[in-house]
C-alpha cells in the first residue's frame, strides 16, 4: 500500500479472532517473527498484541461471542466511530457491535456493508494502529471479496470517501489517491457457502517459504504462489484454526 501510517479512512490495524489464541500465536510467530504480548488485564479478556521489535502491526483475540467466525478482521480509522456507524446504517450497512470505548485507547465499532463483508471501525484517543506497515511481518494491502462490486464501490466511497483506481480487472481503493487495497469479485469458482469479507495481505521476504511454512504448521494454501502480470508474487493461506490471509513479496507492490 501507498500508506506507511494509520490515516483518516484508511486502514490502521489487523485484527484475528481464533479460536485457539495460543495455537494462533505460536503459529504467527513462527511464519511473521512476531512478538506477542497479552494484556493481564481481566477486562481485556486475554486480547494479545503482535510486535515486529516495538513496533504493534495486528493482534489475535479470543472469539468474543458464539457465532463470531474464526477469521482476520481489518479495522480502517475514522474521527468520529458514532458519525461513521450512523454513514454506514445510511449507506445500507448495519452496525453489529458498539461504538464502544476501548480503555483509553480509542472507540471501536463493528459493522457489515449491504453485500455481507464485516470491517471494524477505529477512532483513535491514545493508540492509532499498527506502527509498521509494508514490512515484512506487517500489513501491506486489504482486499474486499464481494458478489456486488457496484454496491460496494457506492457503499465505501460515500462511508469514507475513497477514491477508485479502476482497471478492467481490478478496481484499487486509495485514500486521496495514495493506493491501500483492492476487490475481487466473487464469481462462480467461489462456493455459494464462503460469504463475502475483507482479507488482509501481510508482506514477506518469500512467498513460497510462507507457503510452505504454513502447509508443515498445519494450514493449507487456498491460493498456490503466484506472481501477478505487474505485480507482486502473493499467495492465499489458511491458518491451522482456519483464518484466511494473503501474503505478497515484500518491495514489489499491488
Amino acid at each position: 500500500m501507498k500508506l506507511d501510517r494509520p490515516v483518516t479512512g484508511g486502514p490502521c490495524w489487523a485484527e484475528l479472532g481464533t479460536s485457539d489464541v495460543a495455537g494462533a500465536r505460536r503459529f504467527y510467530e513462527g511464519l511473521f517473527g512476531w512478538r506477542a504480548e497479552t494484556d493481564p488485564r481481566q477486562e481485556a479478556g486475554g486480547y494479545t498484541v503482535a510486535h515486529l521489535g516495538d513496533a504493534p502491526v495486528a493482534a489475535l483475540a479470543p472469539l468474543y461471542q458464539e457465532e463470531q467466525p474464526v477469521a482476520w478482521n481489518v479495522s480502517f480509522a475514522v474521527p468520529d466511530a458514532d458519525a461513521a456507524v450512523a454513514r454506514v446504517t445510511a449507506c445500507g450497512g448495519a452496525p453489529v457491535f458498539g461504538p464502544t470505548d476501548v480503555f483509553d485507547l480509542g472507540r471501536f465499532a463493528v459493522a457489515v456493508d449491504p453485500g455481507g463483508a464485516a470491517f471494524q471501525m477505529w477512532q483513535a484517543r491514545t493508540f492509532a494502529g499498527a506502527g509498521v506497515f509494508n514490512a515484512p511481518g506487517s500489513l501491506g494491502w486489504v482486499e474486499l471479496l464481494t458478489r456486488d462490486p457496484a454496491r460496494a464501490t457506492d457503499f465505501y466511497t460515500t462511508v469514507f470517501g475513497w477514491t477508485v483506481h479502476a482497471s478492467r480487472n481490478y478496481n484499487q481503493w486509495g485514500v486521496d489517491g495514495a493506493d491501500f487495497g483492492g476487490m475481487v469479485t466473487m464469481d462462480e469458482k467461489f462456493p455459494p457457502e464462503v460469504p463475502p469479507h475483507w482479507l488482509p495481505y501481510f508482506a514477506v521476504e518469500d512467498v513460497d517459504d510462507a507457503n510452505a511454512v504454513t502447509v508443515r504448521a498445519g494450514g493449507a494454501a487456498l491460493m498456490d504462489p503466484t506472481s501477478l502480470p505487474d505485480g507482486p508474487r502473493i499467495a492465499v493461506l489458511r491458518d491451522p484454526q482456519g483464518a484466511m490471509f494473503g501474503v505478497y513479496r515484500s518491495g514489489s507492490g499491488f
